[in-house]
């Protein structure tokens, strides 16, 4: 099979779809590469490490979307992106289609298979090619919080594990999953007041187990929600339904009642985020305050640090896309549930559910469709 890697053009969006070691791993195989010219420059690979790899420069992205069968990027494609993507091309990425109707409408266009990253599962009903990411997502919203916080971002001025006989923050996670638990541990390092919100008694019970009662557990409900997210100064929103918009947990009448410069890191921003008040934005000017409260949305958190990213998440991806190239996308779809899970799109129809609902468009089952 022939695969692409373009570079990628979102805002301060520095990772790159495949790593050197990632494309010798395929051209041992027999496959061919095509990456292009400095696309993994943001974290530090040049070209000639992928032409050591056996991988093959092109000059420009229309180069390597009109050779390759199958495209690997991290991000969704953007419009100028998507308008070279052509029938029965693999697109093997992060889609976020839920809150993404133009893109959604774009991909359906195009007739293109549309595989995204983050509805891929395994045995355990988890989600892979997105855990790397939500890893590295929850620990940064951390920092990402204790910076909306201080004042000359509009924050209280507060530090959040506070020194001694000053009180520290209180940090209000909602969502124990990846990202909760990842946030979870960053900020009790700093020594903050945690406490963890969700729906799961289950997930509730191991994160006290994990954390030996060094955080404070709470069932969700809408009073419980409320109620910690006005006495917070920090609230982490990592709540994730797959392939769904997320779930509106936060409205602005809490807001409002919110600590003046108390802070949000709406780590849900890529399904649409979990807060009302929340929308996108970028590294570049990252928050903006409503009703006195910092909000921190940015859509691409882990391109902040783009080499652990890069190479967390070709470990996690490399082999879906080594049996995609094996395979062939038909049969490796078919062969894989898990791997079908992550179907978004297929030439033309939408195969995700959860994306289907979300957009109000019609679902055909993936399986289905594969077997037409």
């Amino acid at each position: 099979m022939i695969l692409g890697v373009p570079k990628e053009i979102k805002p301060h969006e520095y990772r790159v779809g495949m790593t050197p070691t990632a494309v010798k791993e395929l051209t041992a195989y027999g496959h061919h590469v095509y990456i292009e010219t400095l696309a993994g420059t943001g974290v530090g690979f040049n070209d000639q490490d992928y032409i050591d790899a056996g991988g093959f420069i092109s000059p420009t992205a229309e180069h390597v979307f009109s050779t390759a069968e199958m495209i690997i990027k991290v991000k969704e494609p953007q419009i100028s992106e998507r308008k070279l993507l052509r029938e029965r091309q693999v697109l093997f990425t992060y889609l976020h289609l839920a809150p993404d109707l133009a893109q959604a409408k774009d991909l359906i266009k195009s007739k293109a298979i549309c595989i995204a990253y983050e509805t891929v599962t395994d045995h355990n009903n988890k989600l892979p090619l997105l855990a790397p990411m939500s890893e590295v997502a929850g620990r940064m919203s951390i920092q990402a919080g204790a910076f909306a916080l201080e004042k000359s971002r509009g924050g209280q001025g507060i530090l959040l594990g506070g020194v001694p006989g000053v009180n520290a923050a209180n940090v209000v996670i909602i969502g124990g999953g990846v990202v909760g638990s990842n946030a979870a541990q960053m900020a009790i390092g700093l020594k903050a007041n945690v406490t963890i919100i969700d729906r799961d008694i289950n997930v509730l019970r191991q994160l006290d187990i994990q954390f030996g009662g060094k955080i404070n557990t709470i069932y969700a409900t809408n009073t419980a929600i409320e109620d910690h997210v006005i006495r917070a100064d920090l609230v982490i929103g990592g709540v994730l339904v797959a392939g769904a918009a997320a779930p509106k947990l936060v409205t602005k009448a809490m807001i409002e009642k919110m600590k003046a410069g108390s802070a949000i890191v709406d780590v849900a921003i890529d399904q649409g985020g979990c807060v009302e008040t929340s929308h996108p934005t970028t590294h570049d000017d990252p928050t903006y305050i409503i009703d006195d409260v910092v909000h921190y949305c940015v859509a691409n958190m882990p391109g902040a640090v783009a080499r652990t990213s890069t190479v967390a998440l070709n470990n996690a991806t490399l082999p879906y896309i080594v049996a995609l190239a094996n395979k062939g996308y038909k049969q490796a779809l078919l062969d894989d549930k898990h791997l079908r899970d992550g179907l978004n799109i297929y030439q033309g129809d939408i195969t995700c559910k959860n994306v289907a609902l979300s957009l109000h468009l019609p679902y055909i089952e993936a399986e289905k469709k594969l077997n037409e």
